[in-house]
């Protein structure tokens, strides 16, 4: 197993939606996580995101506009800690897992520019752990939600949809993907992430091509990774 994921810093947010153009963060997690999966540092956030939270996204991570607008730190002093504390752990070389990182990533450079907080540029190295089990288990039938992905992986995942709980998952389920996968993925994590960077623009132009086929012949997909 290569050395990459043996300490990594995992990140995770839940937000008010799906479009990382007006969505806000609600709350987030970035944590580091040992060889072993155990958590090293933990910081939890918890934003009032200025908007109304729907209720479909309050279905899905239990948090309410009120909770937010009582318990919640202001939205640009919480963004502006989310990248410090994402930007020291890139400093350190730690690995930055993100399950589905162009949504998060993308969603947080957004809200930086949103609150006026210099956004991360070009963040590496992160590691994907749904680009990279698309590349590597390109076959396997069923969806590829992180719950699903960590039954598969055997990471067990008891509060889905809590920021800290998918972010540990996300790192633990790639240090078992980095293990299963030994003599397929790259020694480095640099070759890893520019590899992930090809596999998700592949992984775009053939769903493009599916939808295309079967839906929508107008469908575009983004392959844009890390961020959109």
């Amino acid at each position: 197993m290569s050395n990459w994921s043996d300490t990594l810093a995992v990140f995770d947010l839940e937000t008010t939606g799906i479009d990382v153009e007006t969505s806000r963060i609600v709350s987030a997690t970035v944590a580091v996580i040992d060889r072993t999966g155990e958590v090293l540092e933990r910081v939890d956030w918890l934003l009032d995101p200025g908007i109304e939270i729907p209720a479909q996204a309050t279905n899905v991570h239990g948090i309410t506009t009120e909770y937010a607008t009582e318990n919640g730190r202001g939205a640009a002093e919480g963004v502006a800690e989310i990248v410090a504390t994402i930007r020291e752990h890139l400093g350190r070389g730690l690995p930055l897992v993100a399950y589905n990182a162009p949504y998060d990533l993308t969603l947080l450079n957004r809200e930086s520019l949103r609150h006026g907080v210099s956004p991360l540029v070009a963040p590496s190295p992160v590691v994907d752990p749904l680009v990279i089990d698309k590349a590597v288990d390109r076959y396997r039938k069923g969806k590829r939600t992180l719950e699903v992905t960590s039954a598969f992986y055997g990471v067990s995942l008891d509060d889905a949809h809590d920021s800290g709980a998918d972010a540990i998952a996300a790192g633990r389920v790639a240090q078992a993907i980095a293990r299963t996968h030994a003599a397929t993925l790259p020694v480095t994590v640099s070759e890893l992430h520019d590899l992930q960077a090809k596999w998700s623009l592949e992984q775009a132009e053939s769903f493009q091509a599916y939808m295309r086929r079967e839906r929508d012949p107008e469908f575009v997909a983004s392959g844009g990774w890390p961020e959109r």
